[in-house]
Order: structure tokens, then sequence, then C-alpha cells
């Protein structure tokens, strides 16, 4: 597996419902932020950051109930780790700024893929198009 893998796994184990509850309170302002990215070299990053912002809502407010919680915390972890900006490579040092946010967010759609394109199927939300395969 690899180390991206292994990092969203650790930071998704450190999510708790206290996490949950303060990534809610800020997403409307994180989903204007995710939206004003721009990284030409990493064209699918907005569209899959408002995919697993949409995820979380729609979990924490009952809309959804399938997703297991790990995947869920896998997305938070990701939201709150692209919001930062200050991570392993600082969103102000150019193009590669946002190049761990990407390996973040994809490391977390690919680690529970399955849980995600059942939700995008659920949602009628095209899946092709958030994983950068269309």
């Amino acid at each position: 597996m690899s180390e991206i893998a292994n990092y969203v796994m650790h930071g998704a184990a450190q999510v708790t419902p206290v996490t949950l509850e303060r990534v809610l309170r800020n997403l409307p302002l994180w989903k204007v932020e995710f939206a004003q990215i721009d990284a030409p070299q990493f064209p699918h990053l907005v569209n899959q950051l408002e995919f697993l912002a949409d995820v979380v809502e729609d979990v924490a407010e009952g809309a959804y109930k399938e997703l297991t919680y790990h995947a869920l915390a896998a997305a938070v972890f990701a939201l709150t780790y692209a919001h930062r900006k200050n991570d392993l490579i600082p969103d102000f040092m150019g193009p590669a700024g946002r190049a761990d946010d990407s390996s973040v967010v994809r490391a977390a759609l690919i680690l529970h893929e399955k849980a995600f394109t059942h939700y995008a199927e659920k949602n009628n939300v095209n899946w092709d198009q958030v994983t950068s395969k269309a």
C-alpha cells in the first residue's frame, strides 16, 4: 500500500464526531474555497472535493445512510487536509502546492471506491467524472 494511502488511513482514524461537527460548520465556506482552486495540472481536484463535501453533508444530514464510517472519516480527513494551507507541500508553492492535496483526495476515493461508487450511483453522480476516467 502506498505511503499516501497509509497517511490517509492514519488521518481518517483520528476523525471523531467532534471533527465531523467542526467540518460541517465550516463546509459551506470550504466549498466556496474549493471552487476557487486554480490547479490546471489537477483538473479533477475541484470535482473530487465537491463530491466528498456532498457525501459528508448527505451522511451527516441523514440523507444517505449507507456509507461506512471508514469512508466518511476518509472523506472528512481529505477535505480537512485540502483546506489546510500549510501541509506536506504548502499551497503557496505554485503548481506543486496542490499535488499533495490531489494525492490525499485521490487516495481517499480509491481506498473506499466501492462505497463512493455506490453513493454516486444512488445520487445520479457521474463517477467517471469524479475519478477522472471520463
